[in-house]
């Protein structure tokens, strides 16, 4: 499609490329009074740093200003919108604050990932964003740090809005960024193992937001479904609560728009809106007051704002903060003779979409971060590398310096500890503990082979935060078979581990097992110079033998009933 086409026309294909939209109406030409409009509450999240991806924030800034014609329309997001690609890398967040300023949001909360450029570094976004943040339950020293609710008065209709950030950024962030200088938390999210805290600090906002006169409410939640969040899942915050009329809800990336109940047995709408701007989630508030929300899906595979030739303030704004990023970015650094993925080649969703499972099982590229790790740190027995932090698949043919700070968008470096052998065993565990389902922490290994049991019940004990407290030793363990390179590991030796800060030194993915270990090296090199060296120098540039088949060489073995 040429750019020269008019943005009439534009807009029109634009509305015929709805998937799951309710009518073209809201696209209608005219004005209609403000105080007879109904409302749309536009919601992203989840969207990490997908600038020019599915519709961008160029597409976005163009639907809320199409549909402010005859809608009064809020725009909002649920958390971890500045962490996820080198834009957001290389600004520490910055560029994607300054973005989502033009395009005008009202509102967001911060997910886990806001966190991950350091807390001193989240208050200074938080500071320059023209919109505020706001989270009930996050708090230091039990005070909390945002405001728990905001109104938002438009057309006449008062809208309370409450934040609720999961208490599972302790563990998926950088634990040490929410610790004092003597390694005690400081900061926190009203974690407990029942959830009560959460469910408590929820209600109160919910209750003084009503109070202080909020008509409608709608709790922002960066809270998710996954196992691994419970007792914190949006599920059990709403029926735990009442006085809830939606929720809006990031994380777990998923596109799920549910009737749920809450405690009195009233129905909440819950909405959520998938990642990388694939979606953009609606609420729709009419005058009579009824609710109801949708998807506004971009399911090309050429981003919107490319394909209709968008240009708008948030086109000129996107285009100075990535005309020169880019230039450095394109710059190929390798090859690859094979795709080095973290989807399933084969397996589909119901939806035809591709399976995840970097975080739940052995891939060829999980086995490249981790050989990179044991290669770049010298002299190490074994090394780690989180699936969580293994974020796209290298396709075959040339890699450029952009596609590996894709691979590690985190900004993690190499650290080297000496640790026993029981550590390492206690640590394999708690890699597994999740499985068959997704865990962040899920550790793709070199130097190392073991064989793991689904079939056997996890004994990992965990604390009140989630984190790695103990195994229970009256119960069998998932994980055996562990080899060392050819020798059986030894409980009572000691070996090197080799890995990043973000998992030996800030128990990153809740790895509390390592505290207390002799540092060898610390934060050498960033996590993506380590594997740009590892192809480059090592490998010759070129990543081909040993990393042919997708799911890996054999160094995770699945065994027992489940196996």
């Amino acid at each position: 499609m040429k750019k020269a086409l008019s943005l009439t026309l534009a807009l029109c294909l634009l509305v015929s490329l709805f998937v799951g939209f309710g009518g073209a109406s809201a696209f209608a030409e005219g004005e209609t009074p403000a105080e007879e409009r109904d409302l749309a509450i536009l919601f992203t999240s989840d969207v990490h740093c997908a600038v020019d991806s599915g519709w961008g924030y160029v597409g976005l800034y163009q639907v809320k200003e199409n549909l402010a014609k005859n809608y009064n329309v809020l725009l909002v997001d649920d958390g971890d919108a500045i962490q996820g690609e080198p834009i957001g890398t290389m600004t520490k967040g910055e560029s994607l604050i300054d973005i989502m300023n033009a395009v005008g949001y009202d509102l967001a909360i911060p997910g886990n990932h806001e966190f991950d450029y350091g807390m001193d570094r989240f208050f200074e976004l938080v500071e320059r964003a023209e919109f505020p943040y706001i989270s009930c339950n996050f708090n230091k020293g039990g005070e909390l740090v945002l405001d728990p609710w905001v109104i938002k008065e438009v057309g006449g209709m008062k809208i309370g809005f409450v934040g609720v950030s999961t208490p599972y950024t302790l563990r998926s962030s950088t634990p040490r960024y929410f610790m004092d200088e003597n390694g005690e938390f400081i900061y926190g999210f009203l974690q407990d193992e029942s959830g009560k805290l959460v469910y408590d600090a929820v209600q109160k906002a919910v209750d003084d937001v009503r109070a202080a006169g909020a008509e409608y409410v709608i709790v922002m939640g960066h809270m998710g479904n996954e196992a691994e969040c419970s007792p914190w899942t949006y599920g059990e915050v709403v029926s735990a609560t009442n006085g809830i009329d939606a929720f809006l809800d990031g994380h777990s990336h998923d596109t799920d728009i549910v009737p749920m109940k809450n405690k009195d047995g009233d129905e909440v709408i819950r909405a959520a809106c998938g990642t990388k701007m694939q979606n953009i989630g609606m609420l729709t508030i009419t005058r009579d007051g009824k609710i109801s929300a949708e998807l506004l899906s971009w399911d090309s595979s050429t981003a919107a704002p490319k394909l209709l030739g968008l240009d708008n303030e948030a086109s000129k704004v996107i285009a100075a903060e990535t005309d020169e990023l880019n230039e450095k970015l394109s710059e190929v650094v390798a090859n690859t003779a094979v795709d080095l993925i973290i989807e399933d080649p084969e397996a589909r969703t119901s939806e035809g979409k591709p399976v995840r499972i970097i975080r739940n099982t052995e891939t060829n590229l999980g086995d490249l971060c981790a050989d990179a790790y044991l290669d770049q740190a010298g002299d190490a027995d074994i090394a780690f590398v989180n699936g969580g932090g293994i974020r796209v698949t290298l396709k075959a043919g040339d890699i450029t310096l952009g596609n590996i700070l894709k691979v590690h968008p985190f900004g993690n470096s190499l650290t080297v500890i000496e640790v026993s052998g029981q550590q390492v065993l206690d640590a394999l565990e708690w890699s597994v503990h999740s499985l068959p389902g997704e865990f962040g922490g899920f550790d793709h290994v070199a130097g190392l082979t073991f064989e793991v049991d689904t079939s056997i019940d996890s004994p990992c004990v965990q604390d009140e935060k989630g984190f790695f407290d103990h195994v229970d030793e009256s119960m069998p363990r998932r994980v055996s078979n562990v080899m060392v390179g050819d020798e059986p590991i030894d409980p009572a030796k000691t070996y090197k581990l080799a890995s990043h800060d973000y998992q030996l030194l800030n128990e990153g993915d809740g790895y509390t097992m390592f505290k207390g270990c002799n540092v060898l090296q610390e934060s050498v090199k960033l996590d993506n110079q380590v594997l740009i060296d590892y192809i480059v120098d090592t490998l010759g540039g070129s990543v081909n033998a040993g990393y042919e088949n997708p799911y890996g060489q054999g160094r995770i073995v699945a065994v027992g009933a489940e196996g």
